[in-house]
């Protein structure tokens, strides 16, 4: 195993770590640097103390597995708040919208067209061809109002 020399150098580890970070940015996921922080301590702690590569390895096994649960820790509490916090929620993103009554709403139901789509809607009694805005949403019924 001739790459296995690097790590008896605290530079091998610090270099895998920057590495790490790289692929950090160029393919973002949030997990490269957790383990790029757990090389650059394995390094540091390689420049410190004489210790051989098994320990190191296990060092780094180790911090691996506690950087990773800290930073899913520190994610939970700490959220990153969503520019668009509606963007996988199309029902709730139609709230305003003014859309067309394409079934008559009988009875508090019908059907409205959605640009390209139909969608089921519930709402007061309207003739089809009615402009309707939609006020709500409940799974994938629109709540309606007339317009």
């Amino acid at each position: 195993m001739d790459w296995l020399h690097l790590l008896d150098d605290h530079w091998g580890w610090l270099i895998f770590a920057a590495l790490l970070g790289v692929g950090e940015v160029l393919i973002p996921g949030v997990f490269l640097i957790w383990v790029a922080l757990a090389a650059a301590i394995t390094g540091l702690i390689a420049l410190l103390l004489p210790i051989s590569v098994p320990v190191q390895l296990l060092i780094f096994a180790a911090l691996c597995l506690l950087s990773v649960w800290g930073g899913r820790r520190w994610y939970v509490a700490n959220p990153v708040d969503s520019q668009d916090p509606l963007l996988n929620d199309r029902s709730a993103r139609l709230v305003g919208e003014i859309v067309t009554v394409v079934e008559p709403i009988d009875n508090g139901r019908g059907r409205v067209k959605v640009g390209d789509s139909v969608w089921l809607c519930r709402g007061p009694d309207a003739p089809a061809g009615a402009r309707v805005r939609v006020v709500g949403a409940e799974a994938s019924v629109l709540k309606v109002e007339l317009a």
